[in-house]
């Protein structure tokens, strides 16, 4: 059996969750990643922007979390800290967050990081019968239902998005 290209894909694999994989050749020069994806996906497929979402870490009491919100929007750390029951939440050191997930800015995924972290996903999500995120790699995303991301997670749902 051939290896996974990313733990994330490894962790849907090894689930059996269905899902759908798309490359798209990443632009080095870009760091806007997210409206990078949502570019080639909507090219690509018949993706709405409000059902490709990105994965941010950030930094909470007791370490570090995971907030997965569409692209578009921008996240309230306010309602995430709410969502995960702490007093605060800021966004996670960009060092930090790549140790710790082990994949490289504009790669994170929800899925298949080092050390599961806690995680919040955009209740917006729900309204999907499937949602893409990033498959652990700058140029690869992956196509899953909701349901299944927040089980493999572990996630709680709230609304996170900054209003």
């Amino acid at each position: 059996m051939a290896r996974a290209a990313t733990p994330a894909i490894a962790a849907l694999v090894s689930a059996g969750v269905p899902h759908e994989v798309l490359h798209y050749t990443h632009d080095p020069r870009s760091q806007a990643y997210g409206d990078e994806a949502v570019a080639e996906l909507a090219a690509a497929t018949d993706a709405d922007p409000q059902q490709i979402f990105k994965t941010l870490v950030v930094a909470v009491p007791a370490g570090l979390a995971v907030a997965v919100v569409p692209v578009p929007a921008k996240l309230s750390l306010k309602a995430v800290a709410a969502a995960l029951s702490v007093p605060k939440a800021t966004m996670a050191d960009p060092a930090a967050a790549q140790r710790s997930t082990g994949y490289v800015l504009g790669g994170i995924s929800p899925l298949g990081q080092r050390k599961a972290l806690p995680t919040v996903i955009d209740e917006s999500a729900l309204a999907w019968d499937r949602i893409w995120c990033s498959a652990g790699k700058r140029g690869l995303e992956i196509a899953v239902a909701p349901a299944d991301l927040i089980t493999l997670t572990s996630a709680v749902t709230a609304d996170i998005r900054a209003r």
